[in-house]
């Protein structure tokens, strides 16, 4: 199942504030739990993150998503990916091999979602350059901290604004 959920700012103050300063997070859910992705987008929604989410739960769409490939050729690029590692198709952690192997996906921020962890783990994450892992199920408080810290990442770091062909400047860099 592949969907496309707006984000925040339907009002003409917030459409010329978002062109003025520069354009909403790009948002790639990456999850095959349907329950797990609402409570996701629940999060973000109430999070005050102007942002774009599109939602995919199978790896293979995933990957051809962001690289930006076939249906997908004319995708946003992803500010950030919030990635299940067990998906049908390839899975969470193929899908970030790929995007760290790639340079100009390398700097895309990537927040790791799973059921398990081992102690092994946290090298493996840390060795891919992840920005966070959260276990699954995932603690209303933990998710909501971890929000809190991509949105000031996100103000402090990732307002990026259009560029004259409609791209964001950083992307044209990279």
């Amino acid at each position: 199942m592949t969907g496309f959920l707006g984000g925040h700012d339907s009002s003409d103050e917030a459409a010329a504030l978002q062109s003025a300063v520069g354009r909403p997070m790009e948002i790639l859910l990456v999850e095959d739990s349907l329950v797990a992705a609402k409570f996701a987008i629940g999060a973000l929604d109430r999070s005050g993150i102007r942002h774009r989410l599109t939602w995919m739960s199978h790896g293979d769409d995933a990957k051809s998503f962001v690289f930006q490939e076939g249906r997908f050729s004319l995708a946003p690029r992803p500010d950030l990916v919030l990635l299940d590692l067990n998906l049908p198709g390839l899975s969470g952690r193929q899908i970030l091999q790929l995007m760290r192997s790639t340079d100009h996906l390398k700097r895309i921020a990537v927040v790791i979602m799973t059921g398990e962890t081992t102690p092994s783990d946290g090298d493996e994450f840390g060795a891919m350059d992840v920005q966070g892992v959260l276990t699954k199920p995932v603690d209303v408080g933990n998710f909501v901290d971890l929000v809190e810290r991509l949105k000031s990442y996100w103000k402090a770091e990732m307002i990026i604004p259009y560029s004259q062909e409609g791209q964001s400047e950083n992307s044209r860099s990279n």
